[in-house]
């Protein structure tokens, strides 16, 4: 079992995510905000961080910069799921170091999938 931080603004996309997680063992954390993420990764101390990219205040890109910038966070592995899904955001997002970044709309099967292959990892 992992525990598993979900920050996205939209408490419907939060909601499915975290119930396909939980329906597989995983315990979860949502929050609705960057800033909250932020928190939460304190706090939690989280095994793998799922991000939406457009949330108020500060968005999932800022987020991951600011996880990336500390040493104690670099081997968290964060997936980035978000409607932007140009391919100026991929490239960036995986420039900025995601370790995945999923398009919404999204199947959560899917999801679950690559978050347990980043677990594994």
């Amino acid at each position: 079992m992992a525990r598993i931080l979900v920050a996205d603004d939209d408490s419907q996309i939060a909601s499915l995510v975290a119930m396909k997680l939980r329906l597989n063992g995983h315990e979860v954390v949502v929050v609705a905000n960057g800033h909250e993420a932020i928190e939460a990764v304190d706090l939690a101390r989280p095994d793998l961080c799922i991000l939406d990219v457009m949330m108020p205040g500060m968005d999932g890109f800022q987020v991951l910069a600011a996880l990336r910038a500390r040493p104690d966070l670099a081997g968290l592995p964060i997936v980035l799921l978000t409607a932007l899904g140009e391919e100026k955001h991929v490239v960036r997002a995986f420039k900025e170091k995601a370790n995945d970044f999923v398009v919404k709309p999204f199947s959560p099967s899917e999801l679950l999938v690559r978050v347990e292959r980043l677990l594994a990892a």
